[in-house]
């Protein structure tokens, strides 16, 4: 149940980090976007099965532990907030962006007043930003709930 949670907030921690690292190292901006692309779509699998396997060991847990699974607990709730936010990015948001980076030019250059793709993909960037701190602060509070179920048992 913890690992599943430290592996998916871990994962997150360590790609808020990685993506912005890889923007000041590589050559230009369409490869970094490539590569932070290409690890924020494994994050999102990471984050499926993570979410998969929380919620099936936490209700286990529960019905061992307590008689009933709490299929309602809070901490299950907000897990499913946290899996929806990130299929929402994965097949909704993820998609979009790399259609309109196919259609942009050039990321380089900083001109965007001249390229409604380019609008559309900042936003759709800061839609995806959002999603992922959310995640990670919904996380946060999980990892918190989790603790104090094993403190109580």
């Amino acid at each position: 149940m913890l690992l599943s949670l430290v592996v998916w907030i871990g994962g997150i921690v360590f790609f808020s980090f990685m993506a912005p690292t890889a923007f000041h190292v590589l050559p230009t901006r369409l490869l970094a976007g490539t590569l932070v692309g290409n690890l924020l779509t494994k994050l999102h699998w990471i984050a499926i099965v993570s979410a998969i396997v929380y919620l099936l060991s936490s209700l286990a847990y529960s019905r061992i532990t307590e008689g009933t699974a709490h299929v309602f607990a809070l901490r299950h709730v907000l897990i499913c907030l946290m899996l929806a936010l990130t299929l929402v990015s994965q097949f909704w948001i993820t998609p979009r962006m790399v259609t309109l980076r196919a259609q942009v030019a050039t990321f380089d250059t900083t001109d965007t007043l001249h390229q409604p793709e380019r609008v559309q993909f900042d936003a759709l960037h800061a839609w995806s930003t959002r999603a992922e701190i959310t995640v990670l602060l919904l996380g946060l509070v999980v990892i918190y709930l989790s603790a104090s179920v094993f403190s109580r048992h």
